[in-house]
């Protein structure tokens, strides 16, 4: 199969506006994602797709690859899809931008749920124990079936702990995903749905046209940055 892992990158970031360009150590937030997916050796070709000059400058005169998307869009998805049309590719994986910590173990198991055929959508969760982060809405929670097939994403509390007796894992959902091709030009044509528009997880859309996410427990995937605190999260465990 032919694997490529694109990376959307909008500068204009809702919570925490240029993100992507804050200088994390001795690099920015994106050129870290894009240098630690290159480092996993599992992809024939690493693209960033922006919407930002910047960002498309700060890729290619330190020797990446990225591409400018031609539209807004409303998700991640949407950009990378229109990037990913015309391409001759089996598996599209996105890598947020966000994600400086990328690491090639969970992105091999995520990879290999694709043995399966009826697998068209995996992501990546990890287990949360601090019930501060449990009640985060910055924190996207997800509940799994026993095959471990996506049920909901929400950024409330899922499930609600109305029985107090009862120890249950929480697992927050890591925004890396993997698509057939085919499914992911499906998700791109599809209307944003209402759940997807409440909570705004783009994944809730899948949800809603009845494909469930084969979702992959991996371990702790270092920061997210999604707020100036998480940034300093970030550069600590850089240290």
């Amino acid at each position: 199969m032919t694997i490529v892992a694109m990376i959307p990158a909008r500068y204009a970031a809702t919570r925490f506006p240029a993100k992507l360009m804050q200088e994390l150590g001795n690099k920015t937030v994106i050129r870290h994602t894009y240098d630690n997916t290159i480092a996993t050796g599992l992809f024939s070709d690493v693209i960033v797709v922006t919407d930002s000059e910047i960002i498309f400058n700060e890729i290619t005169s330190n020797g990446g690859k990225a591409i400018m998307s031609k539209k807004n869009h409303e998700s991640g998805s949407d950009r990378i899809a229109e990037a990913a049309a015309d391409l001759a590719v089996d598996i599209i994986v996105n890598v947020q931008g966000d994600e400086p910590f990328v690491q090639k173990d969970p992105l091999e198991k995520l990879l290999a749920t694709f043995k399966e055929p009826s697998v068209q959508v995996a992501s990546l969760m990890q287990e949360l124990k601090d019930p501060t982060l449990i009640e985060d809405p910055n924190y996207v929670k997800v509940a799994v079936d026993r095959n471990m097939n996506s049920l909901f994403f929400s950024r409330s509390v899922i499930p609600y702990p109305r029985d107090k007796n009862i120890s249950i894992p929480y697992y927050e959902h890591i925004g890396v995903y993997a698509f057939r091709k085919q499914a992911l030009l499906n998700f791109t044509n599809w209307p944003m749905t209402p759940l997807e528009a409440a909570e705004k997880i783009e994944c809730l859309r899948y949800l809603e046209y009845g494909v469930p996410l084969k979702m992959v427990l991996t371990q702790y995937m270092g920061v997210e940055i999604d707020t100036p605190e998480d940034l300093i999260k970030a550069a600590n465990l850089l240290k």
